[in-house]
């Protein structure tokens, strides 16, 4: 009975986490900015790191001047010395037009670190989000987007050289990052798990971020030894980002009793 237990939780979760697509940690130009975004079958996460003493900002629409920062665009901008921001939704009026916020706020940050100058922030909110706000598809598609970092934390407009245009690519968390694992020899056990896991070859792995199934972010980690400590985290499903040391990025499936 328990193997049988064990199988079928193996099998939910594997149907899971195929429902979660990630753009990996990009690298937004010179800016000093990265993105990545992870969507689940209801949530998308939005992790964004920059300057501290500036604005950071997104745009969710087309690539280039003529379909970037036009009027009504939805945007998460963030612009406060505060953990917390009253408001991150924004909708652009057009290039040179000071970006007005929402009047239905529908990011919230779930953290917001700062570290050798560097501003870490985490928010989630639903795939559709709100009135105007961009609906995201939770699926292997690209996303558009243009960024700017701001020289204060004054929001204004962009009319200056830290911004840019991307295009985000997405692809399964599973698949093909499962034979990234199988080839460099990474394990993970025991799974399932109550208090501690280990990885065979964790000398491969730099960090790694632990998700729920709902797609939210619950921490990061700098795994400094073959083990991790889970007894802080809740019985259910989780799905591990593995960011290795070559520079590619792989997934794995954790079950805590």
């Amino acid at each position: 009975m328990k193997k049988l237990l064990l199988a079928l939780s193996i099998a939910a979760a594997s149907s899971l986490s195929a429902q979660f697509f990630s753009t990996g940690t990009v690298n937004l130009g010179s800016s000093g900015m990265t993105v990545k975004m992870v969507t689940s079958s209801s949530n998308v996460t939005l992790t964004l790191t920059g300057t501290s003493t500036g604005y950071l900002g997104l745009g969710f629409g087309g690539t280039g001047t003529s379909g970037g920062m036009a009027s009504g665009v939805d945007g998460f901008i963030y612009n406060s010395n505060s953990t917390t921001n009253t408001n991150l939704d924004y909708t652009f009026g057009g290039i040179g037009v000071t970006p007005s916020a929402d009047a239905s706020q529908d990011w919230t940050i779930t953290s917001n670190t700062v570290s050798g100058g560097v501003r870490t922030i985490v928010a989630t909110r639903s795939l559709a989000g709100g009135t105007g706000d961009t609906a995201f598809t939770n699926s292997n598609s690209s996303i558009n987007i243009f960024y700017a970092v701001g020289p204060s934390l004054t929001l204004q407009n962009n009319q200056h050289s830290n911004r840019g245009y991307a295009v985000l690519t997405r692809s399964s968390a599973l698949g093909t990052s499962d034979i990234t694992v199988e080839n460099k020899g990474i394990v993970l056990y025991p799974n399932p798990a109550r208090e501690t896991v280990s990885f065979k070859n964790a000398d491969k792995i730099k960090s790694l971020d632990i998700y729920e199934t709902t797609g939210k972010k619950v921490k990061s980690v700098e795994l400094n030894s073959k083990d991790l400590d889970v007894s802080d985290l809740t019985s259910g499903t989780y799905y591990l980002e593995l960011r290795l040391k070559d520079g590619t990025t792989a997934y794995e499936k954790l079950i805590k009793e």
